[in-house]
């Protein structure tokens, strides 16, 4: 184990690597019931939404064993949200442009994701996406983790626990709790979902308190402590004062693997004829997006969170950065063949770095635990979301630091830091602010005279990013 991940070199030890890696999957379980309700329109149970789910588990795993073996990082990997949002869409699009079904629509969508890993697959050989990371300026550069930061602490306090009632929803901590006016609005608004809300802000202050006083007294394991805490707080408010059984879906839960219904819709099942119906223009224009997407989101989780870890050299750039973008595609090719969309590297790996980890290890850890939710999938479901919640706004505020080494006296890395700010946690993508980052740093430049400074690479990019933004529909 120290022979092949080096663990006395990056200063961990096989306690805190397992303790990091277990930390990242309590952040990012979500994903493994969310991902098959939004590429299946929420039909829980159906045989897509079965195969989906246990291409999410495995997809998941192979990218991070990757990541363990090929990079030694601690990064792990999943589909990504916003991709899959997107990815639903596409298949909806395909379904109404040529009359298939929504299974053979799904079919046909995943060539597109089978093609955008084969072009990253070549793009990391041949030190292409390494080159494009290399190209980031420094203003940028600098921005990506306090931004990502601001996004985490977005999806903690506004969109990681939303509400359901007979008055509708999803109601938001944010929005709807410290939104409202006054509490009388709140529970107009929420209805008998107010008390739900309540108990959720609760959890979710208490495991963030827990972790930031353990955090000042040097426990390494944190963050995840803080969210035992706040799952404990949770249970016991869930069944003291709204009469739930945290843990009634465990009674009836099914731990079988449903592998006939992956078999039967989900893999290798591509459907090349359906493919073929969507257009070549329209395939070509989804290949392109879903590789700027994915590309400047990978990039950016990366940079941001080796920044914060001082995974970095003097100049920024992170070793065997190549292997780590390569991971990314292999994952993203086993999603493909699995039965899933894009997958790429997740921001909630900035909470397992947070808990020391420091190799790949750290990613081995999640990877193993997403494998094994193939058999105990109903297990990690009891996690509440608002205990996770606790987790991504303590990581975000750290990411936070990062500002301090920005100068913002310096027009050239300020306004693209600032548009990064905002643009990340408002847009749900790195990759778009990232986007935004650069085109305002290019346009500086030239129209202030210093034209030479802009890379070639950076104005490309820049074009391109303006072209997806304005012409890809």
């Amino acid at each position: 184990m120290e022979k092949f991940f080096k663990l006395k070199e990056n200063g961990t030890t096989v306690r805190t690597e397992v303790l990091a890696g277990l930390t990242t999957f309590m952040t990012m379980a979500y994903i493994i019931a969310l991902n098959p309700n939004l590429l299946t329109n929420f039909d829980v149970g159906s045989a897509l939404w079965n195969g989906v789910f246990l291409a999410t588990c495995i997809a998941s795993a192979v990218a991070m064993f990757c990541m363990a073996f090929l990079a030694n990082k601690p990064f792990a990997l999943a589909p990504g949200m916003g991709l899959n949002s997107f990815f639903a869409v596409v298949v909806a699009n395909i379904a109404g442009l040529t009359g298939m079904t929504y299974v053979a629509s799904f079919q046909a969508a995943l060539i597109i994701i089978l093609i955008e890993g084969v072009v990253f697959i070549v793009l990391s050989i041949l030190n292409i996406r390494e080159k494009i990371v290399d190209a980031i300026p420094l203003g940028v550069r600098l921005g990506i983790a306090p931004a990502i930061g601001i996004m985490l602490m977005n999806i903690g306090l506004g969109s990681n626990a939303g509400v359901y009632s007979e008055n509708g929803g999803p109601f938001y901590v944010m929005r709807d709790f410290f939104g409202a006016l006054t509490a009388n609005v709140a529970k107009t608004t929420m209805g008998s979902g107010y008390g739900t809300m309540v108990l959720q802000v609760i959890t979710m202050f208490v495991g963030l308190f827990v972790i930031v006083i353990l955090a000042k007294k040097g426990i390494k394991a944190a963050v995840l402590l803080g969210m035992l805490v706040a799952s404990v707080v949770y249970w016991i408010g869930s069944a003291l004062f709204l009469g739930a059984n945290p843990f009634a879906s465990l009674s009836s839960a099914s731990f079988v693997p449903p592998f006939a219904d992956m078999a039967s819709t989900t893999l290798f099942k591509f459907n090349f004829q359906g493919f073929m119906d969507i257009g070549w223009f329209t395939v070509i224009t989804l290949i392109i997006t879903f590789c700027m997407i994915d590309m400047f989101d990978t990039i950016g989780t990366l940079v941001g969170t080796a920044s914060r870890a001082g995974m970095v050299d003097k100049d920024g750039n992170m070793p065997n950065m190549k292997e780590a973008l390569l991971s990314d595609a292999v994952g993203t090719i086993a999603g493909a063949c699995m039965g899933t969309s894009t997958v790429t590297t997740f921001v909630e790996s900035a909470s397992g770095v947070e808990a020391g980890g420091r190799t790949g290890l750290t990613a081995l850890t999640t990877g193993v635990l997403f494998l094994a939710c193939i058999f105990i999938a109903p297990v990690a479901a009891i996690i509440p979301a608002a205990a996770t919640s606790s987790a991504l706004i303590y990581v975000g505020v750290l990411m936070l630091m990062g500002l301090k080494n920005v100068n913002f006296d310096d027009m050239d890395q300020m306004v693209p830091v600032a548009l990064m700010l905002v643009g990340m946690p408002i847009s749900g993508s790195i990759g778009h602010a990232i986007g935004l980052g650069l085109i305002s740093y290019t346009v500086i430049k030239v129209f202030s005279g210093k034209a030479k400074d802009v890379s070639v690479l950076t104005y490309v990019i820049s074009v391109l990013f303006l072209v997806k933004f304005f012409l890809v529909v």
